[in-house]
């Protein structure tokens, strides 16, 4: 796990350096550079976070014959693959999975990267053929943003590394319309009109003799999956069980050591408990403890714990850590960035980091199996769409008059035209009459997998995994986590899961009102059911009950009607209605007000002599 730059385009030495010290946290064990082409005009830069073969002979840039290479993640079947091109000649000098890499795609060209089970960001220059090759793993767990212009090609792991010395950026107002929209910037597009990231499952070919570059698909959620699964629901069970044995064995192979991320639920519960059946010593697990009522779900995980005998650590989490972190949240995301988890997740990093380098965790389990409760709601709803528009106009006008503002949620809602349109609202936030834009959230490519003629559950699922997924789960996860020097792996990201899963008739994930059903059979053979009977919750922040007491002050400071004007695509006089309604605790706003809130410090720090365009 490390961060990676290069460039075609020329830099001096103490600004590649600058650009490499911006993000050292991702890799504090060894910084490099160097200068290579014909006429070392080719930059390749890398931070390392050594975790297979520490030996400094597996520092980056790594030179494997005319192959160099800069790599950011982790292969877990490169010792599988590495015996195959033994047996075909090649030879090594270490033990790492970059030497690995170079050699595969000596030996299989570009298709390699389809060989490789694993989570990465890569760029290979190949000296001989005068060729950059960029690669982005399937899932979007390892970011890979890019500049291209007529000065060349500039790359990165986070964005901040390409803005330093970097006089050509504006930054992009359909970007902002995005962020405000979604709380994050969807793939491809960042906060700079002039960068890009790499979308997740592509690889890109730079000619250096032509400068022209070209990119491609070279993996999607439903290639290989060879139709519906024929077997029982037993037979899934057990192929899914060893499945998930399989990806989180391999991930337990590290020089470091190594523990799990424990919340408590479902996702985190079934890695913890295979984790541990596959590993002779004690698993390390860790989970977060709040104060405030409502929010602190650590019993539930300390009893997972306690059955599955691991070695737990409970992390509390207070107001003023809390707060420190929210003070440094745009070093490490670089982009405006909304979800509200991101501080609890950074806040489990850095204390987990004390005791491990390498994590496991359960990400990826609510796309695959149906898990999210946004799931039940839309299935709950959707006998409404059968009717004609004026049914559900007159429900929405009723619903509107309570005086909840759950109520009036739904009620917004259901003026939707479609099902469709729902989900979309739903997953966007429901009301965004607070935006001034003329950019539609249904711009992005991504609502083809909420149109396609799959069952509502399964299209829905698809749209999740290929939008929040990787626009905000991943980007979270690598930021938090790399903030802290800390390798975060998800074995239910494993694609050969996530293809096993697409292939599953749908009631094996979701049989009337249960949830992730398959997942929770696997679990409940080594954790008992009772543990988990209780409803679903996610894991965020008290910033509801924060925004209105402990921070109401640095609110109205930092969103007052002056302040206010400095963030474009925004009604100011519906947002100050909007802050009031949840300050008086009317409405519950903090969605709104934590995304205007870090979009602003952002600006703060990042919009001085930009252009907004």
């Amino acid at each position: 796990m490390c961060g990676i730059y290069g460039s075609t385009i020329k830099y001096n030495p103490s600004q590649i350096k600058e650009k490499l010290e911006r993000t050292s946290f991702r890799g504090p064990d060894a910084s490099q550079y160097g200068f290579y082409g014909p006429n070392n005009d080719i930059i390749l830069g890398h931070n390392r976070l050594a975790i297979i073969d520490l030996d400094p002979r597996s520092n980056q840039p790594f030179i494997y014959q005319h192959i160099h290479i800069v790599f950011n993640g982790e292969i877990y079947n490169f010792q599988e693959i590495k015996k195959n091109l033994i047996i075909e000649g090649y030879t090594f000098e270490t033990t790492s999975d970059t030497e690995v890499i170079c050699a595969a795609y000596l030996e299989y060209g570009k298709s390699f990267i389809k060989e490789l089970i694993g989570m990465f960001a890569l760029v290979i220059y190949d000296s001989r053929n005068q060729i950059m090759f960029g690669a982005r793993d399937r899932m979007g767990q390892k970011p890979l943003y890019y500049s291209l212009n007529e000065k060349g090609l500039e790359f990165a792991s986070q964005i901040s590394s390409i803005q330093l010395h970097n006089d050509n950026l504006s930054i992009s107002s359909k970007a902002i319309a995005y962020y405000l929209t979604w709380g994050n910037i969807p793939d491809p597009f960042s906060i700079f009109n002039e960068v890009k990231k790499l979308k997740a499952g592509h690889c890109f070919e730079f000619n250096l003799k032509t400068n022209t570059f070209s990119s491609e698909a070279y993996w999607d959620i439903d290639d290989h999956v060879k139709g519906s699964f024929q077997g029982s629901y037993a037979e899934a069970k057990k192929e899914l069980s060893e499945l998930i044995a399989d990806a989180s064995g391999k991930r337990l192979f590290a020089d470091v050591p190594v523990g799990v991320f424990l919340s408590g639920g479902i996702d985190s519960s079934v890695i913890a408990a295979l984790a541990s059946k596959g590993t002779s010593s004690k698993v390390k697990t860790f989970s977060v403890k709040f104060e405030e009522e409502g929010f602190d779900e650590s019993q539930y995980a300390e009893q997972v714990a306690n059955h599955l005998n691991t070695e737990h650590h409970v992390i509390e989490c207070n107001y003023n850590e809390g707060l420190d972190l929210i003070e440094k949240f745009y070093y490490y995301f670089d982009e405006p960035f909304a979800d509200a988890s991101a501080i609890p997740s950074m806040l489990l990093a850095k204390h987990t980091r004390k005791h491990v380098t390498v994590a496991l965790s359960g990400d990826g389990g609510d796309e695959s199996f149906i898990g999210y409760t946004r799931y039940k709601w839309i299935k709950q709803v959707q006998w409404m769409y059968q009717f004609p528009d004026i049914f559900r106009q007159i429900t929405s006008q009723l619903l509107s008059t309570m005086p909840h503002y759950k109520l009036k949620t739904i009620a917004k809602g259901l003026k939707n035209k479609s099902i469709n349109d729902l989900y979309l609202a739903i997953a966007s936030g429901i009301d965004n009459s607070w935006m001034n834009s003329e950019v539609s959230y249904t711009e992005v490519s991504e609502l083809s997998y909420l149109n396609s003629t799959k069952n509502l559950l399964e299209r829905i699922s698809d749209f999740d995994l290929k939008s929040y997924l990787i626009w905000d789960i991943n980007t979270k996860v690598d930021r938090a986590t790399m903030a802290y020097s800390l390798e975060a792996r998800a074995p239910l990201l494993d694609h050969r899961i996530v293809e096993f899963a697409r292939a599953l008739p749908t009631d094996f994930k979701c049989l009337g009102n249960n949830q992730k059903r398959i997942l929770k059979d696997v679990l409940f053979d080594h954790v008992p059911e009772e543990i988990f009977d209780r409803p679903k919750s996610g894991f965020t922040m008290p910033f509801s009950e924060w925004f209105r007491n402990d921070l109401k002050a640095f609110v109205h400071d930092e969103l007052d009607s002056n302040s206010l004007k400095d963030i474009p695509n925004i009604n100011i006089d519906e947002v100050q209605k909007r802050i009031s309604q949840h300050m008086n605790g009317t409405w519950n706003r903090y969605p709104m007000i934590w995304k205007l809130l870090v979009l602003k410090q952002w600006l703060n720090k990042n919009a001085q002599g930009l252009r907004i365009v």
